[in-house]
């Protein structure tokens, strides 16, 4: 009788919950910037303010079902055990690797946030997907507040593709010259090492 143990992988609901995010994530700081230039063009004339505040609140709609997928994300992951790191990592690398995940987490649930406190200091209408019936409610933030806000909510883009920078490098680093079974974990279709 022959016995094959299997490697760790992440349950299906953890890889699931990854590589939606990731889509969302980078398609929300491309969608930012892009936000940015509608605005510009809506003042100099060349876009319309309704054209303009659509896109805004798909933005903020996408936003929100990111916060809430982080939430459960994050509920998940401390309800569910995760594979071991592989043996042999240098202490610098666990922490460096721990420390990474901790920061995605962070911003995933942060950066939402901010956007909300960031709509919830302007005038302009917060509801979901131009639904009226589904009105984000404004939280106690001062007019003033939108720039610096705003700022924050926008930098946080450049923090998530630093850490997807990190992320990504890490991964292939096992992969390609670690040679072990890290990046097989989260990536479905691919097999484990002999």
């Amino acid at each position: 009788m022959t016995t094959t143990t299997e490697k760790p992988r992440y349950t299906a609901v953890a890889i699931a919950l990854h590589w939606l995010m990731a889509v969302m994530l980078v398609g929300m700081v491309f969608m930012g910037w892009r936000m940015e230039d509608m605005r510009e063009m809506a003042l100099s004339g060349d876009l319309s303010f309704a054209e303009v505040q659509a896109y805004y609140n798909w933005h903020k709609t996408i936003g929100i079902s990111l916060l809430v997928l982080a939430l459960a994300r994050l509920g998940w992951r401390l309800t569910h055990k995760v594979p071991p790191l592989p043996e042999g990592m240098k202490p610098w690398e666990v922490i460096a690797a721990r420390g990474t995940h901790i920061a995605f987490y962070a911003v995933m649930i942060a950066v939402p946030v901010l956007g909300w406190l960031t709509a919830s200091a302007t005038n302009f209408p917060s509801y979901l997907a131009n639904n009226p019936a589904l009105e984000l409610p404004h939280l106690p933030v001062p007019n003033e507040a939108y720039e610096p806000l705003g700022s924050i909510h926008g930098a946080g883009g450049w923090v998530i593709f630093a850490l997807l920078a990190l992320h990504v490098g890490a991964a292939l680093k096992h992969h390609f010259i670690n040679r072990d079974d890290v990046l097989t974990r989260m990536i479905p279709f691919l097999k484990p090492r002999v």
